[in-house]
């Protein structure tokens, strides 16, 4: 008879490849195999292992990782939180060149751990429970050095990478299948209220230290250069870099954020 453990990862090829790979790394590194059993092993499902992970750094004496971890169980119970967290363990497994493999980045990417900690606050945030929610972003942000508002809408398949100084306002849209490296922020131009902060659309590359200020939009697929200050909107497919930032091509490819390309080509003189 099948044991349900092996029955569930059977059917989950990415907590199934987490698995073995955790069973690998606890033989290899024996200190490690009390925190890899209890963090993984010990668990039957990809969302519980997450909850108990997150609840042990969350926690503390004003929030139990008890609460924490009964909180987030109910929230990775939701439709589609499990989608998004499989997708955005995937990025980061595919595009960052220093992770390789699941366990890695499960275990000690703090970029993933911010996001999937900031999913859980959004869900609050939906919910009414806006004190809840601006407490846990509290927490990320002191924790992971990640700073996104509740209330920012971001898709799947997304990648932190690094994440420290990654800043997100409030009214903030981020789609599926993006790139953002460190110190990001998608922020506003000043006290004004309401939509207020940048549309960054699916594929898009933002690489460090870049800037986009405003209710603008960056188009699918474009990339934005390092340490660059985006005030304008940027076309699809298109790469902007400078402080303002200007479009230098059009001709990025068809998936920077995957592609993970930050050289940007010298500026031709007609650009002024």
């Amino acid at each position: 008879m099948q044991n349900p453990r092996e029955k569930v990862s059977s059917v989950d090829p990415i907590w199934m490849a987490l698995r073995q790979q955790a069973e690998a790394m606890a033989g290899r590194e024996p200190t490690l195999a009390g925190f890899v059993h209890a963090t993984i092993l010990q668990h039957d499902r990809l969302e519980q292992a997450l909850s108990y992970h997150l609840a042990r750094k969350l926690g503390g004496e004003d929030l139990s990782p008890l609460a924490i971890r009964e909180m987030f169980d109910h929230v990775a119970s939701e439709e589609g939180f499990g989608q998004a967290l499989r997708a955005d363990l995937s990025a980061v497994f595919e595009r960052d060149p220093a992770c390789h493999s699941y366990v890695d980045a499960f275990l000690f990417y703090k970029g993933f751990h911010a996001l999937e900690s900031y999913r859980v606050a959004h869900w609050l945030w939906g919910q009414g429970r806006k004190a809840m929610a601006l407490f846990l972003q509290s927490c990320i942000s002191q924790l992971f050095a990640v700073d996104v508002h509740p209330a920012a809408k971001i898709g799947r398949g997304i990648m932190f990478d690094h994440a420290t100084g990654i800043v997100i306002g409030e009214t903030a849209v981020v789609e599926d299948d993006v790139s953002i490296m460190q110190d990001v922020t998608l922020g506003g131009t000043g006290k004004e209220s309401g939509d207020r902060h940048p549309k960054i659309r699916r594929g898009v590359l933002l690489s460090l230290g870049a800037k986009i200020l405003g209710n603008i939009e960056v188009g699918e697929y474009s990339r934005i250069g390092a340490g660059s200050v985006v005030l304008k909107s940027v076309p699809a497919h298109c790469t902007a870099v400078g402080v303002p930032a200007k479009l230098i091509n059009c001709d990025c490819g068809e998936n920077p954020s995957q592609q993970m390309n930050h050289f940007i080509e010298e500026l031709p003189d007609n650009t002024g």
